[in-house]
């Protein structure tokens, strides 16, 4: 190494912090100034630099060996304020309270407006908020408050603590505010789930502008936020004033507010805003594929979220945890396996599916596609598990109709050696669970654990597990008993719940009073009618099923169409009962053809209950023969290898005569069926069904 001056060795030094190049380059520089220069002792503002070079790349065993070998004399603020924010910033928050005590005890040395930040961000992240108002003591007894760096950190450590009353007094005493301090009581309003004190604040900070700034002030982080509160508070005239309000302020073609428009939209619902903002997008980076993919995901446009990912990897960007995770959730809507796996070895390639985020989403994907096996194992194979991972693997259970594994699972996590405390969601899993496996007084306990024993006051859904408990065992009356018990209205899901007891067993005078409330809540839903003109039918009581038909027909209600699909390479193909309109329309009636011939010979015998009409006896076989699942199951007896399990999603609950034609089907064929109707996944193997014939 050339001969240097020491100014220039000090800029090398902060170069290497600047840079994060290598440690190497500092120790090199360490070494020359030690053996060339200086052997006896630094100059103050080299023995600053190297501190803060040690500190700021996390060697702080070499910060303190420098800071022990320079005499007091030589140490002062700018010596320790190098060290506690090296600290701070990697994440040693102890060592940084510990640094400062030592700089006040040992040397007698004040902070300064560089010192406080740090400190406020440490108690920060101890949640340590008495400590934080002993510093802000100190603050005020040096004068250092109205300093607006060191007022903002005391402001946002408040904040963060709770401390909303001391914050707002911090804030308002503020003789000077930049826009950092504005756009911090903005963003912690957000997180704080305050999204109309966040837009007042913005509309002052319009009104009163930020000192030294343009006189309106915000910035894109401002724009972030607010447009963060406008959606959590779906707002959308307001955010849209916002939009037009970023057109006028020139930052239209700023990535992360654009970022935030196609955030806000989607989740207020308005998909084709947020594909406006995107499309008309100069540059996109990472975050703005992650946006929409998220939007069409949480909209339930499943495919178009897929759709966009592969789009997203053809522009050879690299996939971060929350757009896997957000393909994840996509492909478990649409139940597409296949897709979901494919997105698992982009993971395995990425180092990535085991972060927690992904990895959840891997047990959730696997789980609400059927495959329990999977499911478990990517649980399994996790490092660290968070509740949502755990709800995951209960839910996938719970689908499953593995109601013992699912309470299992549950006892482990909420007794075993790393306890994790169950939340709303968990109890809805679990609640699930003891429905589908029949145990009522398991699910009963449960139920009443909730409250007095993890202080979760029960919701509508966990009202309408218990509904659906007592109805699936037979036990309609009393599940009815317990609706007019209820401390909260019966909603829509409870009365659905007692509707579906009703109409599996045949109680159709209770079924027409369910019928009659699910009327009231949602009347334009066609599904409910459906159900009671099927009960009056069933019940050979023509006259009044007709009469439910004329009423949906009067008021304009139309029936909810009746659809199965499957993903056959990358492929989707959706069928409708009767359904004519496949390209391979005549191999799938050939198909169907010879199902019928094998069921008949085999001793199967079509349950013609199901028909909606008083027809004759053919008919109702030939109408029964015709449902999306059958079509769907014979094209996929003509479109996969043998041997390949059979995966079919269907948008209503599957039939009876469907239900017991799938385990005739597993028989025969010799193969694995799994269907997946809107309420769980039954597993058809060997004349068997995983629910036990109890959904």
């Amino acid at each position: 190494m050339p001969f240097l001056s020491a100014n220039a060795l000090g800029d090398l030094l902060t170069s290497a912090v600047s840079t994060h190049s290598s440690i190497r380059l500092g120790r090199a520089i360490h070494a020359k100034i030690f053996r060339t220069l200086y052997q006896n002792q630094l100059p103050s503002f080299l023995v600053n630099h190297l501190i803060n070079m040690y500190s700021k790349l996390d060697r702080l065993d070499s910060a303190q060996h420098v800071l022990s070998l320079t005499p007091p004399a030589f140490r002062s603020v700018v010596t320790w304020t190098s060290l506690i924010s090296g600290s701070v910033q990697n994440g040693h928050f102890t060592s940084a309270l510990s640094q400062f005590s030592s700089m006040r005890c040992v040397d007698n040395i004040l902070p300064n407006d560089f010192t406080f930040p740090c400190l406020f961000k440490a108690s920060t992240a101890l949640n340590s908020p008495f400590l934080g108002q002993q510093f802000h003591a100190l603050a005020v007894k040096l004068k250092l408050t109205s300093d607006v760096y060191v007022g903002c950190s005391a402001f946002d450590m408040y904040y963060k603590a709770g401390l909303n009353d001391d914050a707002c007094k911090m804030f308002d005493k503020m003789p000077h505010r930049n826009i950092a301090m504005w756009n911090a009581y903005i963003c912690n309003a957000v997180v704080n789930g305050k999204p109309k004190d966040a837009v007042i604040k913005f509309i002052e900070l319009l009104y009163v502008g930020v000192e030294g700034l343009r006189e309106d002030g915000p910035n894109s982080i401002t724009f972030c936020a607010v447009l963060n509160a406008c959606a959590d508070s779906l707002n959308l005239k307001l955010g849209q004033q916002l939009h037009g309000y970023v057109i006028r302020y020139g930052c239209e073609g700023d990535v992360a507010v654009l970022n935030g428009l196609i955030d806000f939209y989607g989740k207020c619902k308005e998909v084709k805003f947020s594909e406006m903002v995107f499309d008309g997008m100069m540059d996109r980076n990472v975050v703005s594929w992650c946006s929409m993919v998220a939007v069409y995901e949480q909209n339930y446009m499943g495919e178009k979220a897929c759709e966009t990912f592969v789009e997203a990897r053809r522009g050879n960007f690299e996939p971060t945890d929350f757009l896997l995770s957000s393909v994840l959730s996509a492909c478990a809507g649409l139940a597409d396996l296949e897709f979901g796996r494919a997105v698992h070895g982009i993971a395995v390639k990425a180092c990535i599916e085991r972060d927690v985020f992904v990895g959840s989403a891997l047990v959730d994907m696997y789980g609400k596609c059927g495959s329990i096996d999977d499911c478990e194992q990517a649980f399994y194979e996790m490092p660290d598990r968070n509740l949502i991972t755990w709800n995951a693997l209960i839910g996938g259970y719970a689908h499953q109709g593995r109601a013992d594994m699912a309470l299992e699972l549950f006892e482990e996590m909420t007794s075993g050696s790393s306890v994790v405390l169950p939340n709303y969601v968990t109890f809805v899993c679990v609640l699930t669970a003891c429905s589908r496996g029949g145990m009522v007084n398991k699910g009963m306990d449960i139920f009443e654990s909730m409250r007095w024993k993890y202080g979760i006051e029960p919701g509508a859904e966990h009202y309408a597990c218990v509904v659906d408990m007592l109805g699936r065992a037979g036990f309609v009356e009393r599940a009815y008993e317990y609706i007019k018990s209820m401390p909260i209205h019966p909603t829509i899901s409870v009365w659905g719940a007692l509707l579906g007891a009703c109409k599996v067993y045949k109680k159709p005078e209770l079924g027409k009073i369910a019928a009659e409330n699910l009327f009231e809540l949602d009347p334009m839903d066609s599904g409910n009618h459906v159900i009671l003109s099927n009960m009056f039918a069933a019940a050979g009581r023509w006259e009044e099923a007709n009469h439910v038909r004329e009423e949906m027909k009067d008021v304009g209600i139309k029936k909810g169409v009746g659809y199965s699909w499957m993903s056959i390479k990358n492929s989707l193909h959706v069928f409708q009962a009767k359904d004519t309109s496949h390209e391979r329309n005549f191999e799938i009636q050939a198909m169907l053809d010879k199902l019928k011939k094998d069921m008949k010979a085999a001793g199967y015998v079509p349950d013609t209950e199901v028909s909606l009409y008083d027809l004759e006896e053919e008919e109702k076989e030939s109408e029964v023969w015709s449902h999306s699942e059958k079509i769907a199951l014979a094209f996929a007896l003509i479109a996969l290898p043998p041997g390949v399990p059979i995966r079919i999603t269907k948008n209503l609950r599957v039939c009876v005569d469907c239900h017991s034609a799938m385990k005739f089907f597993s028989g025969i064929l010799g193969r694995e069926i799994i269907v997946r109707d809107n309420s769980r996944f039954h597993r058809f193997k060997d004349n068997q069904c995983s629910c036990s014939d109890y959904w």
